[in-house]
């Protein structure tokens, strides 16, 4: 069988199976299958049972379609009719035929009952055109008539509930990776695709690939590799490193490659940020309709990557330090990157909620953000969110396509101080949303997944569960500025000081070292700046994003002019 990469495989054709172990006989027959079919069938010919049913089971991981198995009866071994028995356990829709010398017939006859033989046809079958072709023909156009492509691509199969499940789903959906989702309890294929690879339920999650392999409880670093993200930079010295790829650091890649700079934008889960999550972004300039964050975040990756910006993808920085004029950029893995200048915009993370329970059940059925992901888990359920935000808005409008009840939880009297009237007029006006007013999620429980939430009435102190299938947390803001051992000088919530804001703290003057002022955007050492939701004083709004990371970038230029 002759290799396909995953892009050759995209328009692949069904199969038809042709089994006899006489030589001439195979190649005759092959022959004249490819003459009349080729255009609309890949044609494979096999000398044994024994190897066309591991062929077939191959075919079979690979996700690959046959329409038609035309087997010999008689052949050392496994038989004809055995054969085709055990293939319609793999492909029970396909076309099974047998082909017989005039002493077999009993059998082909027999066959028809036994194993649901469709046909059979005698040898020899000369000329095709009378005896060969016209069953054929019949034969693929019933099989036509019922056919129904399956999903192309990645399959995840996993338990709904389970945390690494989730985690696979997330990174694979905000890598904006096309897959399949198999729940083991719900989905005979999950447990077919089990059973065909050898591997147990003990291993899962398990993902399978279009070209037959499958990796058992992946690490993200190598689901990346095997996807095709790039987790391992291609250089060891860049103008500028760009630390987040949210609206603000895509940005930045954005200008900084079109301007000439050797750029390299590193992220350590998926672009996009907290944006690239929203299933529906109203309110950016330039799209009347709207568009989802993950269409947002998918343009913008194009057009960093086709001005030539590098993209490292999981990869996370664990500290920066001085040498020089360098920037030493150290990642997890400790591989160590030098640049001019970086850009950190790694943004913020929903801060957690404080709630009994919730750390236990993170993952099985409570989750922060990831409305997107889960939604479909939530069809006819009854859901919860906890935050007043646009965030949490525009995940109770995608929800409700699918829950049966979604109640967002919030602690004030309405939600007109917190978000967006346009997307408050949306929720009023969808039946199965509702609003809970003064209220705090105080506990979450359940066996394994989520069952209940505890709240409580904030004036009152009065308490009450209410059944609960998924609970989607989009609370606060905490800055991603900790994990860089460099001393940056940050505001009393964990934001990133920049500009003249410094010169209030009495630090600022021992590390700051030039005789002119930082510049805008520039932190408290020269040369290193941050921009978006991580920089104190950022406007938390997408467009303000985007204008901090193109603004970073030109102040990156008059710093290296400097040098």
């Amino acid at each position: 069988m002759e290799e396909q990469t995953l892009k050759e495989k995209k328009s692949k054709l069904p199969i038809i199976i042709v089994i006899d172990d006489d030589e001439q006989v195979l190649h005759a027959i092959g022959r004249d299958l490819r003459r009349q079919y080729r255009k609309d069938y890949r044609i494979l010919s096999v000398g044994s049972g024994e190897e066309a049913l591991e062929v077939t089971k191959e075919l079979k991981l690979k996700n690959e379609t046959v329409a038609l198995f035309l087997s010999d009866q008689r052949m050392p071994g496994m038989q004809g009719v055995d054969f085709l028995e055990a293939a319609s356990e793999l492909y029970p829709n396909a076309k099974r035929l047998l082909l017989t010398a005039y002493s077999d017939t009993n059998v082909a006859i027999q066959a028809i009952n036994e194993v649901h033989l469709d046909y059979y046809l005698m040898k020899p079958w000369d000329p095709p055109e009378e005896k060969l072709y016209p069953v054929l023909d019949e034969q693929l156009e019933e099989w036509q008539s019922t056919y129904r492509p399956e999903f192309e691509g990645i399959k995840l199969v996993g338990y709904q509930w389970s945390p690494q499940s989730h985690e696979i789903k997330d990174f694979l959906a905000g890598n904006l990776i096309p897959y399949q989702w198999l729940d083991i309890e719900l989905h005979d294929k999950a447990r077919e695709l089990l059973q065909l690879s050898g591997h147990g339920a003990a291993e899962l999650p398990v993902l399978f690939f279009e070209d037959g392999s499958h990796l058992a409880k992946p690490d993200l670093v190598a689901l990346a590799e095997k996807v095709g993200l790039n987790p391992t930079a291609s250089e060891k010295t860049y103008d500028v490193i760009i630390i987040g790829a949210g609206p603000s650091g895509l940005a930045a890649a954005v200008y900084g490659a079109s301007e000439g700079l050797r750029t390299l934008l590193i992220e350590r889960h998926a672009p996009g940020g907290q944006a690239g999550t929203s299933s529906r972004i109203e309110n950016y300039l330039g799209f009347p309709s709207g568009l989802s964050g993950a269409e947002l975040t998918r343009r913008a990756v194009s057009q960093a990557n086709r001005l030539g910006a590098e993209f490292l993808s999981p990869q996370e920085v664990k500290n920066i330090r001085l040498k020089g004029n360098y920037k030493v950029v150290e990642l997890a893995d400790g591989t160590e990157l030098f640049a001019r200048s970086v850009v950190i915009t790694t943004g913020v993370s929903y801060r957690k909620l404080p709630a009994k329970g919730v750390e236990e059940l993170t993952g099985a059925g409570v989750y922060y953000g990831a409305a997107s992901t889960e939604a479909t888990a939530c069809r006819q359920k009854a859901v919860h969110i906890v935050g007043g935000g646009n965030s949490a808005g525009q995940a109770a409008m995608y929800l409700a396509k699918y829950a049966r009840q979604v109640a967002i939880l919030i602690r004030t009297e309405d939600l007109s101080e917190s978000m967006s009237q346009y997307l408050i007029e949306q929720l009023n006006s969808t039946p199965n949303i509702s609003i809970l007013p003064h209220t705090n999620v105080v506990e979450v429980k359940g066996n394994g997944k989520l069952e209940a939430i505890v709240y409580e009435n904030v004036r009152t102190g009065r308490q009450e569960t209410l059944e609960s299938n998924a609970l989607f947390i989009f609370i606060g803001a905490t800055p991603c500025a900790d994990q860089f051992q460099l001393d940056l000088i940050k505001n009393e919530q964990g934001y990133i000081e920049t500009g003249r804001d410094l010169q209030r703290y009495p630090a600022f003057r021992q590390r700051w070292k030039l005789d002119r002022d930082p510049l805008l955007l520039e932190s408290s050492y020269p040369g290193i700046f941050a921009a978006g939701d991580v920089r104190a004083g950022a406007l938390n709004r997408i467009a303000s994003a985007v204008g901090e990371g193109a603004m970073a970038i030109k102040l990156v230029h008059e710093y290296l002019a400097e040098q």
